[in-house]
């Protein structure tokens, strides 16, 4: 297998000013972790314990404080988070547009994305509605419609498996199963065992700071129900 990703010993930290004079945040340190192709990790925790964050570094949108992020030659990542980036001002169509330009389609080809994103999103007229008007599922909906059509190495799914009703979970679902081949290397996000059961081959838990060693999905989430 060819590693896609590495982290190495990063830490992210923010600072924080209150009346006791400056603090510093600390989100987490010191992790270190690789991603090879055909590798899909699950990674659990608390609200609040990092998680999103550390996508976002993997995602290469967020610098880390310390340490290093690394990714192979022309390796390419896709962050799918719901309605990230998405301007509230813009129509569905022009967000849409726009999220497949950014994750490297051409214009002609982005284009030619937009009646099947407007389909998969089952926002009728509101696809033309600008996205300020849209509900919290609606948001969802044409986000993860829209991150469907990436072609990244890596893709990193954050907490989008729980969007809208019953029905549209199960199409999201299958849709996803079928982008995830062999060659790919995917990270999970989920607060939800099922989905990382039914997505992910290990586990990690990212708990006060720190990054356990992945190990299998049943026994890390035996673990995690214990602690809570």
């Amino acid at each position: 297998m060819t590693t896609l990703l590495s982290l190495e010993d990063v830490s992210m930290r923010y600072p924080m000013h209150g009346k006791g004079g400056a603090a510093v945040h600390v989100v987490f340190e010191n992790i270190s972790l690789e991603l090879a192709t055909g590798e899909r990790l699950g990674i659990v925790g608390r609200n609040g314990s990092g998680k999103s964050t550390l996508l976002r570094l993997m995602a290469k949108i967020f610098a880390p404080t310390s340490g290093c992020v690394r990714w192979a030659p022309g390796i390419t990542v896709s962050l799918l988070s719901l309605g990230l980036g998405f301007r509230p001002d813009l129509t569905g169509r022009e967000n849409a547009l726009l999220s497949c330009l950014l994750q490297g389609l051409s214009k002609a080809d982005a284009k030619s994305k937009l009646s099947e994103i407007e389909d998969f999103a089952e926002l009728e007229d509101f696809f033309h509605q600008p996205v300020k008007t849209y509900s919290t599922g609606m948001r969802a909906r044409l986000g993860f419609a829209s991150a469907l059509m990436n072609r990244s190495d890596v893709i990193l799914i954050d907490e989008v498996l729980s969007v809208g009703d019953h029905q549209f979970r199960l199409k999201a679902k299958e849709a996803l199963k079928n982008r995830l081949t062999e060659g790919r290397g995917v990270v999970v996000v989920s607060h939800a065992e099922e989905q990382i059961k039914e997505f992910c081959s290990c586990v990690t838990r990212l708990n006060e700071t720190t990054l356990a060693k992945p190990d299998a999905v049943e026994e890390v989430l035996l673990d995690v129900n214990k602690a809570d």
